[in-house]
């Protein structure tokens, strides 16, 4: 989330001032606000006056403190904002956020990371706490997708997919996050699994509640230092015994196991242990060698998966990571499990004709999002008349396909074959 303001962030003696712990309901609009340093380390103690769903009658006559505090701090800054919503809605944080709201409803935590870290690490927020917009946040809270995404297979995957900010990996949830397959596990791994992962969130946050100055950055750095085998020096060794870095080691070794295990692909267990100098290399291979061999395995996989998955889902099959959620009408649908235990057979491509047409966008990069991910799931290349039924709209939405098409094909997101295209 952004305020689009600086009045709508306080410390907590404000916060207290304005009414929070004596004033019921107000508990509900301000609250903790987390970015990415507070993720890392020490929260600054900062909170966020969040009154998104609130007219501004209300809030006068409800919290008449916060009100004026916000007509006379932050009424003045979005005076002077260009864009007319800001300024017709000043008491309300600038983006709200209304996805994030609705995908989190019911939960009692969610998954972060922050968006451009050296490390790319994962850890479960309380529901309390209102991320700001240098986090990317996942709605999900089964720790077993934390364990997974915490593993070397997801951060292969996302330094390969993702960008750059200087020289700091960059996690964009269009494609490190959509398009990662995440394995099909049984009961068994599925609670293995989320026992290591649950182990790991609190471990860290252990040792940070007892070391305020301990942050997750620097923990990490020495596990990198444990696993290249380099000495430490005397911050880190500070940092080693206070964060207890070689049990975070051993976590992330099992973690790494158990994911490795829910893929079927143990058999790269052995590259991984010589890769994080936890086995000799053999055959006078370096760790380096076995690194870059263990990460093109894996990507090879996981692309291949991919392609899987996207065929399986232009057949009308969805593996939903939250299924009640995301699609609750499948829940019953029979179909799903027939097409799962592979017995469609050829007729399993029947429910692609019969799948609802999904919305067609209105903003411009979304509508070229949305051809180039139907083009992905597609087996089959698509014209332009195949392509315009995976969509509803009215108006004359269909005439932009062929320009759409056009401009992906010179992005080299898709190839064109005698008026067909497929997705790269």
């Amino acid at each position: 989330m952004k305020t689009i303001g600086s009045a709508f962030q306080v410390d907590a003696d404000r916060a207290a001032k304005l009414g929070l712990g004596s004033t019921p309901g107000l508990e509900v609009h301000i609250r903790p606000y987390l970015n990415g340093r507070d993720f890392t380390g020490t929260a600054r103690g900062i909170f966020v006056l969040d009154f998104f769903g609130q007219d501004v009658e209300t809030l006068r006559e409800k919290f008449p403190a916060a009100y004026q505090y916000l007509l006379e701090y932050a009424k003045p800054e979005r005076n002077q904002n260009r864009n007319s919503i800001f300024r017709e809605r000043w008491w309300v944080i600038g983006h709200p956020r209304q996805q994030f709201r609705k995908a989190t409803a019911g939960l009692s935590r969610y998954i972060a990371t922050i968006e451009t870290s050296k490390h790319g690490f994962f850890a479960f927020v309380p529901i309390q706490i209102t991320p700001d917009s240098t986090l990317v946040t996942i709605a999900v809270e089964n720790s077993a997708v934390l364990g997974t995404l915490s593993s070397s297979i997801h951060k292969t995957w996302f330094l390969a997919a993702g960008g750059l900010l200087e020289d700091r990996p960059r996690y964009n949830k269009t494609t490190c996050f959509e398009p990662f397959p995440f394995p099909i596990a049984t009961d068994d791994q599925q609670a293995h699994l989320r026992s290591l992962a649950e182990q790991l969130d609190a471990h860290r946050k252990r040792q940070q509640a007892a070391y305020p100055d301990l942050t997750l950055t620097g923990m990490y750095n020495v596990l990198d230092k444990l696993r290249s085998g380099e000495p430490q020096t005397a911050k880190e060794r500070v940092i080693h015994e206070q964060g207890l870095v070689s049990v975070l080691r051993q976590l992330h070794d099992e973690i790494d196991a158990a994911v490795l295990d829910a893929y079927g692909w143990g058999d790269l267990l052995p590259l991984l242990r010589v890769a994080h100098g936890n086995d000799a290399p053999a055959d006078g291979a370096s760790r380096d060698e076995a690194k870059r061999a263990f990460d093109e395995a894996i990507l090879e996989r996981l692309v291949a998966l991919n392609t899987e998955r996207a065929a399986e889902e232009a057949r009308g099959l969805v593996r939903w990571l939250r299924p009640a959620f995301q699609h609750p009408i499948a829940q019953a649908a029979p179909e799903q499990a027939e097409l799962a235990a592979g017995q469609g057979g050829d007729e399993a491509a029947a429910p692609a004709a019969a799948a609802k047409p999904l919305p067609w966008p209105k903003d411009a990069v979304a509508q070229v999002r949305a051809v180039a991910d139907a083009l992905a799931a597609s087996p089959v290349a698509l014209d332009a008349d195949a392509l315009a039924t995976r969509f509803t709209a009215r108006g004359p939405w269909k005439k932009r396909l062929p320009q759409l098409l056009d401009m992906l094909v010179a992005l080299g997101r898709a190839r064109e074959q005698d008026g067909r295209y497929s997705g790269r």
